[in-house]
């Protein structure tokens, strides 16, 4: 059966019609490209201006003298390795935490069946209705009152409790056929060793999607951060930003945030090979 395209497939064979398809191609790439990429740029240049010419009307694209001391300063006078490190730790327990408990639970509601797992898995579901803003009060007092207030705990702890993620890596178990389960039985595995040498090795997409996914949760949290750490020197990069942007020149600012959204891209750029076969494997059947 053959698929019907806007053009058909005798006009693109003919010379013209390869020429308006490539243009046209190239063209839509280009435009997509420069519309994701001039953001990055317009950043990454505004930091290399002087103060005069940022602000300047109308803009100018290209720096008119490059400079590299709105990055130096920012480093410096924000205290950016501090913050960052602050970030690291905060952003690195909070994903070591979600990934142990939440793959073990989604592991027991898919696989061992508990009474009542369709229950608590539709109370777990249930929370994604609540609006994140309802549940600060009283995370923040739960907090106060355990004595964790200026603790990456404040952090790790709440962050385990995220049902998108366990609902994500129950879908991907549920997907696993019994019969590669049933025959790890066989050979001797209890529930445990089923987990660690079976499902985790086939769910390594997954599971770098929902790393992602933590890791980006904390990196760009800004509300909670705020009220568990009054302590300047314990805030992460997000906070920091806000914090101490006051009388601070406006292109050691950008150069600041350029910086605080390196690790991502970065991250983003190693690991996206996982993450494209993470999503393709959640849509997938098993």
């Amino acid at each position: 059966m053959s698929t019907r395209t806007l053009v058909s497939p005798a006009t693109l064979a003919r010379p013209r019609g390869k020429a308006v398809y490539w243009s046209v191609f190239t063209g839509t790439v280009l435009l997509f490209t420069l519309a994701f990429l001039f953001p990055v740029y317009w950043m990454v240049t505004g930091a290399m201006k002087s103060p005069d010419e940022v602000t300047r009307t109308p803009p100018t694209v290209v720096p008119e003298q490059w400079r590299l001391s709105g990055y130096t300063d920012a480093w410096d006078l924000m205290q950016l390795p501090t913050h960052l490190w602050n970030t690291v730790v905060q952003a690195a327990g909070a994903w070591l935490f979600q990934l142990v408990f939440c793959t073990a639970a989604a592991y027991a509601l898919s696989k061992l069946r508990p009474v009542l797992g369709k229950v608590v898995l539709g109370g777990i579901l249930a929370t994604l209705m609540v609006p994140a803003q309802a549940l600060v009060v009283p995370k923040y007092l739960t907090v106060a009152d355990l004595g964790l207030l200026n603790d990456p705990l404040a952090i790790w702890l709440p962050a385990v409790a995220n049902a998108f993620n366990l609902y994500l890596l129950k879908r991907f178990f549920d997907q696993i056929p019994r019969d590669v389960l049933q025959a790890a039985e066989i050979d001797g595995a209890g529930k445990p060793r089923i987990l660690w040498s079976v499902v985790l090795p086939m769910s390594r997409p997954v599971l770098g999607v929902v790393s992602i996914f933590a890791l980006v949760a904390v990196w760009q949290d800004f509300l909670w951060p705020l009220m568990v750490f009054s302590d300047t020197d314990r805030q992460p990069i997000s906070v920091a930003l806000v914090q101490l942007s006051q009388n601070i020149p406006l292109t050691v600012l950008i150069a600041a945030m350029v910086i605080a959204g390196i690790p991502m891209i970065a991250m983003f750029l190693v690991f996206q090979r996982h993450i494209i076969a993470g999503i393709g494997a959640g849509g997938s059947k098993g």
